[in-house]
Parts: C-alpha cells; sequence; structure tokens
C-alpha cells in the first residue's frame, strides 16, 4: 500500500466498479436543494474539491455557473474531462497545494471527500487552499458524515458481488477514525487484494476551530441532504455552510 491510501485505490478500476452506483438523482436533488438556498448570482464561480468524475460539477454546470473541479485522482479527472465545456474545466490537484486565490465566490467538497489525511497539518493546508481560493465574501459548503450518528449506526461487515468480483467490507472505528477495508476476490487474479480507506472523525466543534484558523465562520448547519436542521445526535451528515471573513 501507498502511505497514502487514497493516491492508489482511488486510481484502482475495482474502486470505480464498487462505487460505480452512487445515485446520480440523489446527487442532482441535492445539489438543486442546496442551490435554491444559496441563491447563486448567474455565472457564479464555483470551484469542486475533490469532485471525481465530476458529477456534482456537471450538474452545477448545467445550471449556467462556471465551474472548475479539482481531483487528486488522475483516473476520475481524465474521465471528467470528456465532459469539459466553457464554462466547466477540471484539474488534477491536491486539495493541500495551493489553487487559483481570491477568484471563487463558492467552494464545495461533498460526499465525505474529507479527513482522509494522516495528520492534522494536512487538513490545515487543504482548509487554507480552500480559503484562499475563495474571494472575500465567498462561501465554503462542506459535507461531512456526523461522527455520532456514523458510530451509531455502522454496519460492520458486508458483501458485495460485481461482474463476478467478490467485495468483503469490514468496517470498525477507534478514538481517531473510521476505517473500512475492502477485500477484492477477481477470478482473474492470481491473489486477493485489499484495501483500507480511513476517515477521521472530525466532530463539529474540530470544524469550527479547524475554519475559523482560516477566516471561515460557519452560518448554518444541515443534518441531511433535505438540508434538515443539523442534531447532534440523529443527523446522518454534518453539512457546513461557512462565509470567508477577512
Amino acid at each position: 500500500m501507498s502511505a497514502e491510501w487514497f493516491t492508489e485505490w482511488f486510481d484502482t478500476p475495482y474502486y470505480h466498479l464498487l462505487y460505480k452506483n452512487r445515485d446520480e438523482a440523489e446527487a442532482a436533488e441535492f445539489i438543486d436543494k442546496l442551490i435554491a438556498y444559496l441563491k447563486p448570482v448567474d455565472g457564479a464561480r464555483m470551484l469542486d474539491v475533490a469532485c471525481g468524475k465530476g458529477r456534482h460539477s456537471i450538474h452545477l454546470a448545467n445550471k449556467g455557473y462556471d465551474v472548475t473541479g479539482i481531483d487528486l485522482s488522475s483516473f476520475s479527472i481524465n474521465e471528467a474531462i470528456k465532459s469539459e465545456q466553457e464554462n466547466l474545466h477540471f484539474y488534477t490537484h491536491d486539495m493541500r497545494q495551493p489553487f487559483w486565490i481570491n477568484y471563487f465566490d463558492y467552494s464545495f467538497n461533498f460526499f465525505t471527500s474529507f479527513g482522509y489525511f494522516k495528520n492534522n497539518r494536512d487538513n490545515q493546508s487543504a482548509i487554507q487552499s480552500i480559503s484562499n481560493a475563495l474571494k472575500n465574501g465567498g462561501t465554503l459548503v462542506l459535507d461531512y458524515l456526523n461522527v455520532p450518528y456514523a458510530a451509531a449506526h455502522i454496519d460492520h461487515q458486508s458483501k458485495e458481488w460485481i461482474n463476478s468480483i467478490e467485495f468483503t467490507i469490514t468496517r470498525w472505528y477507534d478514538d481517531q477514525k473510521f476505517y473500512k477495508k475492502i477485500l477484492i476476490e477477481d477470478p482473474a487474479l492470481p491473489t486477493h487484494l485489499s484495501y483500507t480507506e480511513t476517515v477521521s472523525k472530525i466532530t463539529l466543534d474540530d470544524f469550527e476551530s479547524l475554519l475559523s484558523s482560516h477566516h471561515l465562520k460557519i452560518k448554518k448547519l444541515f443534518g441531511s441532504y433535505d438540508l434538515e436542521n443539523y442534531q447532534t445526535e440523529t443527523s446522518p451528515r454534518l453539512i457546513i455552510v461557512a462565509e470567508k471573513i477577512m
């Protein structure tokens, strides 16, 4: 395994096979509700951080916004580029590294695409880069798992069969992180493959401290993709809306 699990796992065909059935309709419905709440001006500049193959970016661009998607996975970006248009562009980029400065009206980080790093320094670097990319008064929307809910509802083991490939998924957690081990049994391979995803247990208090240190003030919290109010123990998501205030 790579020192950073995501640099290898996200570029394997097995990752994209396992997650190929993510609900596009649900994603589009969430974006529609979020945009109705945010009310961006026509042509607003938007950054989709950790955009994957661009499903959220594409939907936003189709609404007429100027959208840029970035992701560490070259495999995902190569797929996303196929959907580029005049107001939609994609780049292979590590969110911990500086991107464009004071350029975007909105920055989005969806579907728990944060908290993969080994230490808080990298979390700080990522938030700093995202904040620097926003104009003063710009808005960050960060969609993360809700730690208390995720711990209480963990599914410890499951199996999936896709195209004769068996995926055995084992989940657990400790004081710091959630873990998901994916064991892959492919008849075409001589041995099994194994990858382990890790996501930090970043709570609302942690995010408040992290964001405020980079000029981002939380303005609103949602607890689901239906934009229900956030409840600490019962909300499945922690969706943060923050404003950049210098």
